[in-house]
C-alpha cells in the first residue's frame, strides 16, 4: 500500500499468498520440524502434526462457513445485523421473537466461528463499532489523518520506534506500506483519544485488526470501539490501572475456579501477572496461532471482556496436570507459552473456555473489579510517592 489513501485494502497479491498452509520441506516424516504460513501469513513453526491440525481446522472453517450461507438463505442476507440482545440475556431494544431467536443463534454460531469473509462485516457489528463510525460525519477518519499528519509526540515517537518490532518477518505486516498503515491507524486513535495515546501492546493489536478488516478505516473503529466499549476503562492509559484490575480479579477465580493450580503456583510464588499482562494487553495476538487469535476475538467483541477470563483461565485448566509437576518458576513459563504457541485448534480451547470453566457473568466480574480498584489505586499512588521520592533525593 505504498502512497495509498487511508481506505486502500490490503493488496490482493497478500491476501492470494495465504490461502493454503505451505510447508516448506517435505513431510511424509511425522517427527520433523516444519515451517508453514497459516491463513493470515504468518510463519509458524510446527510439526507434521500441526500442519494437519491446521488443514482440519481450515475444513471446519469451510464446513461451518456452509451453515452461515445456509442461514442467509433461510433468514436472508445480513439476517445477523439485526439488533442484538447482551450476552447476559437482558433485551437492550425492543427486539420481535424473530430478532430474539437470531441473538440466541448468533452467540452459538459465534462461538463456533465466523467465517473469515464474512468477519470483518460482524465484527463491525455486534461490536458496536458501526454504529460508533455512524455518529461521525462520513470523512471523520480521513480528515483526523490529515489533520495529524507531521505532529510528533511522544505517543508517535513510541509507536515509530515499534513499527519495525511488530510482527518482523510478516509479508505485509513488515513492509514500508504495512508499516505506514498501522502507523496512521496508531497515531490517528493517539489523538483520538489523548488519555490513551499509545501503548506498547496495541501494536499488536492494531496490526491483526488490519489484516482481518482489510481497510485502515474498519481497522481503526474497531480499535476505538474495543478501547472504548469493550475492554475495561484505562487498560492502556499511562499507569494502566485498568489491567492491574484485571490482574487481580483474574487471580481471584483461578483461586475459585483451579483452585489446586492457585495453591500450587503460589507456593512457588509464581506470579500469574508474568503470563496474563502480555494476554490481556494484547488480547493473546503474541501468543497463541493467528486463527486461534480470531476465534477468542470473534467471542470478545459478541460477549465482552470477560472472554478473556475464560480463556486465560482454561489455558491454564488444559495443562493442570503437567503445572502441578512443576518445582520452578520457569518451568511454569515454559509449559505455558509452549501450551499457548501450540493452540493450533481453537475449538480445544474454546470447548474448555465456555464448557468447563462455567459461567462468569459480565455483572459478577463487574463487582470483582470495583472490589480490587481501591488497593490497586492505592499501590499505584504509593507507587508514584516513592518514585518522586527518590527523585527528589536527587536533586
Amino acid at each position: 500500500m505504498q502512497g495509498a489513501q487511508p481506505r486502500t485494502e490490503i493488496s490482493h497479491e497478500f491476501q492470494a499468498q495465504i490461502q493454503y498452509y505451505r510447508p516448506s520441506i517435505h513431510t511424509r516424516r511425522a517427527n520433523l520440524t516444519v515451517k508453514f504460513q497459516d491463513l493470515y501469513g504468518f510463519t509458524v513453526e510446527g510439526n507434521v502434526d500441526d500442519v494437519n491440525v491446521l488443514n482440519e481446522v481450515r475444513e471446519k472453517v469451510r464446513q461451518q462457513g456452509r451453515v452461515w450461507w445456509a442461514l442467509e438463505a433461510s433468514k436472508g442476507a445480513n439476517w445477523y445485523l439485526q439488533p442484538q440482545i447482551s450476552s447476559e440475556g437482558i433485551v437492550v431494544s425492543p427486539l420481535k421473537l424473530s430478532a430474539l431467536n437470531n441473538a440466541i443463534t448468533l452467540k452459538k454460531l459465534i462461538r463456533k466461528g465466523i467465517p473469515p469473509v464474512l468477519r470483518p462485516k460482524v465484527w463491525l457489528s455486534v461490536s458496536g463499532a458501526a454504529k460508533k463510525r455512524s455518529t461521525v460525519p462520513e470523512s471523520y477518519y480521513d480528515d483526523l489523518i490529515k489533520a495529524v499528519e507531521g505532529k510528533v509526540t511522544p505517543a508517535t515517537r513510541q509507536i515509530d520506534h515499534d513499527l519495525p518490532r511488530t510482527f518482523p518477518g510478516h509479508p505485509w505486516l513488515d513492509t514500508p506500506e504495512g508499516h505506514a498503515a498501522l502507523r496512521r491507524v496508531l497515531v490517528g486513535y493517539s489523538f483520538r483519544d489523548s488519555d490513551v495515546g499509545y501503548c506498547q501492546g496495541l501494536n499488536y493489536v492494531a496490526a491483526l485488526l488490519l489484516l482481518v478488516m482489510k481497510t485502515e478505516e474498519d481497522a481503526f473503529w474497531m480499535l476505538a470501539v474495543l478501547l472504548e466499549n469493550v475492554l475495561v476503562n484505562d487498560c492502556y492509559t499511562d499507569n494502566l490501572s485498568g489491567c492491574h484490575v484485571e490482574q487481580r480479579v483474574f487471580k481471584d477465580l483461578l483461586t475459585k475456579k483451579c483452585p489446586r493450580i492457585a495453591a500450587h503456583l503460589e507456593a512457588l510464588e509464581f506470579d500469574v501477572s508474568l503470563v496474563a499482562t502480555e494476554w490481556f494487553l494484547c488480547l493473546f495476538s503474541k501468543s497463541l496461532p493467528s486463527e486461534t487469535t480470531m476465534r477468542v476475538w470473534d467471542v470478545l467483541f459478541n460477549e465482552g471482556a470477560k472472554v478473556l477470563f475464560h480463556v486465560a483461565l482454561a489455558i491454564f485448566m488444559m495443562k493442570e496436570e503437567e503445572l502441578l509437576m512443576t518445582y520452578q518458576i520457569g518451568d511454569v513459563l515454559n509449559i505455558l507459552q509452549r501450551t499457548t504457541h501450540h493452540l493450533f485448534d481453537p475449538d480445544e480451547l474454546l470447548t474448555v473456555a465456555f464448557d468447563k470453566i462455567g459461567s462468569m457473568t459480565t455483572n459478577t466480574i463487574t463487582k470483582q473489579r470495583k472490589k480490587q480498584e481501591p488497593a490497586v489505586m492505592a499501590e499505584l499512588d504509593q507507587r508514584l510517592r516513592r518514585l518522586n521520592s527518590f527523585q527528589s533525593n536527587d536533586k
